[in-house]
């Protein structure tokens, strides 16, 4: 029985391919949600000033 090394070599590369473009792929989607979790946050306006808060800031 032969071994065709040829295919298996196509195959290998084709494995290798498909695991590096999904990695990228789930990077990319990574980035994005994680950009729409940070951003979708609304925080709540202070109607009233705390003594306690130094800067004032709203």
């Amino acid at each position: 029985m032969d071994v065709n090394w040829n295919i298996i070599g196509i195959v290998a590369i084709l494995v290798v391919v498909l695991v590096v473009f999904t990695i990228r792929k789930n990077l990319r989607e990574k980035k994005k949600l994680e950009n729409l979790l940070n951003n979708d946050f609304k925080k709540a306006e202070k109607d009233r000033v705390d003594a306690d808060d130094a800067a004032n800031e709203k």
